[in-house]
C-alpha cells in the first residue's frame, strides 16, 4: 500500500520546503509594514507598499521566463530568493520614506524569479500524467508558507523591535536558498549567461500557446484583487471585528481541495476542473454581495477558498501541458503574467466602484461575478481535455 505519491521523490520534497520558507519569507513581514511606514512619515504612501512589489513582479516576469529556460530554472530560483535576503537586510538601512519604497519595488523581483523557476522544476522532474497532483502538493506549501508568513512576523513583532523580524525575514530566504543549491538541475541545455539575454524580442515576452488559459486566470483573479481590496470594509460593515477573519476562512479551505483538485484533472481533464472551480467563482460573489450575516458571510468564504484551490494548481498544469519543453519557463511567465495584471485590474476596478460608498457593495462583487462567469463561458466552449497539447495550435 502506497502512502506517498510515487512523484514524492527528496528533490521535490526539498522544492516544496523551500518554496514554503520562500512565500514565508516576504509575507511575514506584511502585516508589519503599513505601521512601519507611518512611523517613517509616510503614511500617505500605504497603497504603494502592495502595488509597487506587484509591478516589478510584473515587469521581470518575460525575463525571469526567458532565463528560466536557458540558463537554468535553479539560477532564477536562487535570484529570487537572494533579493528577498537582501531586500531584508537593507529595509533597517534605508528608513526613510524614498529607501522604504525603493525596496518594495526592488522586494517584488523576488516572486518575478523564484515561482516561475519552482514552477518550472516541478515540471521538469513530474511525469505527465501526475502533473495536477504535484503541482497542487507544491502550491500547498508555498499557500502554508503565505499564511504562517504573516502569523509568525505578527509574533516576532510583539516580542521585539521591527528590525529583527526584517532580519528573520532575510534568514529565512538564506534557508530557502540552501536547500536550492542541493537540487540537481532539470534544464539539459543550460548557456552561460550574457547580457544579449536581457534583450526581449517581441515573441518572447508572451507565449501565445498559453493564452486561454492565462485570460480564464485572469478573468478569476479578477475576484481575488476584489477580495484583497474590498473585504476590509466589506467585514466592518457587516460588524466583523477581525478584518482578516474571512482570509483565513479562504485560505484554509483553498488548502483543503488544491490536492483533490490537481489529482481530479490529471484523471478527468483540465477544462472540466476549471469550469467548476469558475462556478464557484461566481457562486461565491453573488453569495458575499448578498451577505447581510456572519454566518452567510463566511460560507461565502468556503466558496471563494474552494474555488481558488480548484484553479490555482490545475491552469499551471495546463500552461505546462500546453507549452513546449523549450518554452516552459516563457509559458509559466506569461501565466503569471495575467494573474498579476487580473489581481491589480480587479483591484483597481473594484476601488472605483466601491468608491467608499456602502450602497455599491453588490455593484462591486455581482461585476467580479460577472468576470468569472466569462471564463466559465469561455471554457464552456473550449475542448473538454485539457491535457491535449493540440488544443492550441
Amino acid at each position: 500500500m502506497k502512502i506517498l505519491p510515487s512523484f514524492f521523490t527528496l528533490d521535490f520534497f526539498l522544492l516544496c520546503i523551500s518554496s514554503f520558507l520562500f512565500f514565508s519569507s516576504f509575507n511575514m513581514i506584511i502585516p508589519e509594514l503599513p505601521a512601519y511606514l507611518s512611523s517613517l512619515g509616510g503614511e500617505e504612501y500605504k497603497g504603494l507598499i502592495i502595488s509597487l512589489f506587484t509591478l516589478s513582479a510584473g515587469l521581470s516576469r518575460p525575463f525571469s521566463g526567458k532565463l528560466a529556460d536557458t540558463i537554468g530554472r535553479k539560477p532564477v530560483m536562487v535570484f529570487g530568493a537572494t533579493v528577498c535576503f537582501v531586500s531584508g537586510l537593507l529595509y533597517p538601512i534605508l528608513s526613510f520614506v524614498g529607501g522604504f519604497l525603493f525596496l518594495r519595488f526592488l522586494h517584488g523581483f523576488s516572486t518575478g524569479f523564484t515561482p516561475t523557476g519552482i514552477s518550472a522544476y516541478v515540471a521538469d522532474i513530474i511525469p505527465f500524467q501526475k502533473r495536477g497532483e504535484a503541482l497542487g502538493l507544491q502550491s500547498l506549501f508555498g499557500s502554508l508558507g503565505m499564511a504562517a508568513g504573516p502569523a509568525i512576523g505578527g509574533w516576532i513583532a510583539t516580542i521585539w523591535p521591527i528590525e529583527i523580524l526584517f532580519y528573520c525575514s532575510a534568514f529565512t530566504s538564506i534557508l530557502s536558498i540552501l536547500i536550492i543549491i542541493r537540487l540537481k538541475e532539470t534544464l539539459v541545455n543550460q548557456v552561460k549567461i550574457t547580457p544579449g539575454l536581457f534583450k526581449l524580442k517581441k515573441g518572447e515576452i508572451i507565449e501565445k500557446r498559453v493564452i486561454l488559459p492565462s485570460t480564464v486566470l485572469l478573468l478569476c483573479v479578477f475576484s481575488f484583487g476584489t477580495v484583497l481590496t474590498i473585504i476590509p470594509d466589506f467585514s466592518s460593515h457587516l460588524g466583523i471585528q477581525n478584518k482578516g477573519l474571512f482570509f483565513a476562512v479562504f485560505t484554509i479551505s483553498s488548502l483543503g481541495i488544491r490536492l483533490l483538485a490537481g489529482k481530479v484533472s490529471d484523471r478527468f481533464g483540465r477544462i472540466p476542473v476549471l469550469r467548476v472551480a469558475s462556478l464557484l467563482m461566481v457562486l461565491a460573489m453573488i453569495s458575499i454581495a448578498f451577505s447581510n450575516s456572519k454566518t452567510l458571510f463566511m460560507t461565502s468564504g468556503v466558496l471563494f477558498g474552494s474555488a481558488v484551490g480548484m484553479y490555482s494548481p490545475t491552469v499551471t498544469a495546463w500552461v505546462v501541458d500546453l507549452s513546449l519543453d523549450n518554452f516552459r519557463g516563457r509559458a509559466l511567465a506569461t501565466m503569471y503574467i495575467a494573474l498579476e495584471a487580473g489581481i491589480g485590474i480587479g483591484a483597481i476596478v473594484s476601488g472605483f466602484l466601491f468608491a467608499n460608498q456602502p450602497e455599491n457593495f453588490n455593484l462591486v462583487f455581482l461585476t467580479a461575478a460577472g468576470f468569472a462567469f466569462i471564463a466559465f463561458i469561455l471554457l464552456l466552449f473550449s475542448r473538454k481535455n485539457g491535457n491535449l497539447r493540440l488544443l492550441i495550435h
